[in-house]
């Protein structure tokens, strides 16, 4: 298994809806998730979804107990998260910098849901089912985002909170290589 590269905003395949998977805990799935996995690592990143290594499924990982990208970030726990579904409690947002391995040097404003449940299975067809808020609710909307060929600057409601990091928080070291 190895690190993939990872698919670069203007690629069409990171705007087309995944498929959902059909079986789980087969040898192929679980070498998707570990290429996700090293991929994720090697990239430095706080989550991935299947697409944006080009392969079109609805499969999400996600996690960290610190990330150098958001180092204010409370721990989020590994998951990985197979044919997720969302729902929200309430209508209370909050807004906050958001950037993607897809979208490197690139930094914006976007506002998410507070709030939010998520379900669906993991590697072996076992239901996952969460509620979660703050940030780990704001990487679960992003990941999910990408199944359905959303790429985060799509979010962003005012672009004069949209530009390159190096820009917008000048010392901030950027980790997109």
């Amino acid at each position: 298994m190895a690190a993939r590269p990872v698919l670069k905003m203007g690629d069409p395949r990171l705007l087309e809806r995944a498929a959902e998977v059909g079986e789980f805990a087969t040898p192929e799935l679980l070498a998707l998730l570990q290429d996700m996995r090293d991929t994720m690592v090697a990239e430095r990143g706080a989550g991935l979804a299947a697409p944006q290594i080009g392969v079109p499924l609805r499969v999400v990982i996600f996690g960290f107990e610190s990330s150098p990208r958001y180092p204010d970030a409370l721990p989020v726990p590994y998951t990985e998260l197979i044919n997720p579904v969302l729902t929200f409690p309430d209508d209370e947002e909050e807004e906050g910098w958001e950037g993607c391995l897809s979208v490197p040097g690139l930094r914006g404003l976007v506002s998410r849901h507070r709030h939010l449940r998520y379900r669906g299975f993991d590697p072996q067809g076992n239901l996952i089912q969460r509620s979660v808020e703050g940030f780990h609710a704001r990487v679960v909307q992003h990941e999910v985002d990408h199944l359905d060929g959303m790429l985060f600057p799509r979010r962003i409601r005012d672009l004069t909170r949209f530009g390159f990091q190096d820009v917008l928080f000048p010392g901030v070291p950027v980790l997109d290589d």
